[in-house]
Parts: C-alpha cells; structure tokens; sequence
C-alpha cells in the first residue's frame, strides 16, 4: 500500500476510541439484558465486532501491527442454541482431511497389514494394489484417532479437521440414519465445535513442517521398502 492510501496516526486514534466506545456499550446491554436472546446484546455484540475489525485493518495498514484478539463474525458462528435442556443422546461428528504425501509408503503399510493377517491364507485378492484398496485396509484395521495420531507413519499429512457434538431427546433407532448420516443435522442442536486449520497458525512460520523426527539422510531416500517403515500392530 502506498504511503497516500494509509491511514493517518488520527485516523487509527478515532477507531480506537470507537472501540472503546463499543465496549461499554456491550457491557451496558450484557448489564441490562432481559432474556438469554436479548437483542440488544447481539446489536451491542455486532456493532463491537465492526468497530474490532475496523480498528485492527487500520492499525495494520498504519504501523503493520494486529490485535491479539479475533472476534469472529456473525458468519463464523453457530446459531442460538435451540436443542434439548437435558438432552438424552449425543452424536458426535468428526471431519479429518489428509493429504495423500507418500503414496508408496501407504500401500506398503498397506501391504504389511494384510500379509500379517492373511499370511498363511494366500489370498492375493485381498492384496491392496490401489490407493482406495490401500485405504480401506488401514482404516478398517485402525481406529480413526489411532491414524489420526500415527498419520505420518501411513505416508499421510493432516489437514482442516472440525468436530461437532450435537443434541437430541432421543437416541436414533439402530440403522436408522446409516443411508445418509450427514445430511439431517441441525445446526441449533450444535452443543459445540471444535475447529482445527492452518489458518489459525498464522504466527507459526512453517507449520508441521518445522517438526522433524526423521534422520536427513532418510529425507533424501525416497524408498518406502520394511527397512524404513516404523513396525505396525496389526494385531490391534
């Protein structure tokens, strides 16, 4: 940005009293709300969050400086909550996404698990020879949270993962969601979430990338034969 098109010392002065301003007027609706869906405290709630934003563009374009906090916008957040008080059953959903890193040391996982279970089989259709084939036999072998915490060692990277817990009266009736287990979920019977993506890492130069547990002379060989794969449980 050009030294015309920043804002002025005064300028980012006058946010900041707008935030100030903002902040007592929040805590004077939190003081006087009526109810647990007050209005007036979301109006006080969004007029602080522009006023936040604002101030925090400014500064940033001024003296390249941010605040150290975020308050999120009415589009990042979940609505009132609606569900159950005493709710009799949870669902607990989980989304993981992986990057696929090392193909070949995922099918030689792979391989590995189901020559120990089907050694004595001789079953060569069972033999993974594909990524999906490869995948099917690790996560129907391993529980999602042990991959999720071993992911390197099947030649995965993590990637966004979101977890939801929601509410309801009732438990479901066996089977009765399996067709499509995503599709029905109501967003105010959300309890709470629990995010996890790289862009909340933005201090964090470099990411996993920064940890390293492997020797440098195994970075540089890329083969993926028993010798250099960590042993695996298939027992498990």
């Amino acid at each position: 940005m050009s030294d015309a098109a920043q804002p002025t010392a005064a300028e980012v002065r006058a946010a900041a009293e707008a935030v100030k301003t903002a902040l007592d007027r929040h805590l004077a609706a939190v003081e006087r709300r009526s109810g647990e869906d007050d209005p007036a405290v979301s109006e006080a709630f969004n007029q602080l969050a522009a006023a936040a934003e604002a101030y925090d563009e400014l500064l940033y374009d001024r003296y390249d400086e941010v605040t150290p906090f975020e308050i999120p916008g009415a589009e990042d957040t979940l609505p009132p909550y609606a569900g159950p008080d005493e709710p009799n059953a949870i669902s607990v959903l989980i989304r993981r996404d992986y990057t696929v890193a090392e193909p070949q040391r995922l099918l030689a996982q792979a391989h590995r698990v189901e020559a120990a279970e089907f050694d004595d089989a001789g079953d060569d259709d069972r033999t993974p020879g594909s990524l999906p084939g490869a995948l099917g036999v690790l996560f129907g072998e391993f529980e999602p949270d042990e991959i999720a915490s071993r992911h390197k060692e099947f030649g995965l990277e993590e990637g966004d993962s979101t977890l939801w817990v929601t509410a309801s009266e009732e438990p479901p009736e066996a089977g009765e969601w399996l067709e499509s287990p995503f599709e029905h979920i109501d967003a105010q019977h959300v309890v709470c979430r629990f995010d996890v993506s790289a862009v909340f890492d933005d201090d964090e130069v470099g990411g996993d990338d920064d940890i390293d547990f492997v020797d440098e002379d195994d970075q540089d060989d890329e083969d993926t034969d028993d010798e250099e794969l960590e042993p695996l449980d298939a027992e498990r």
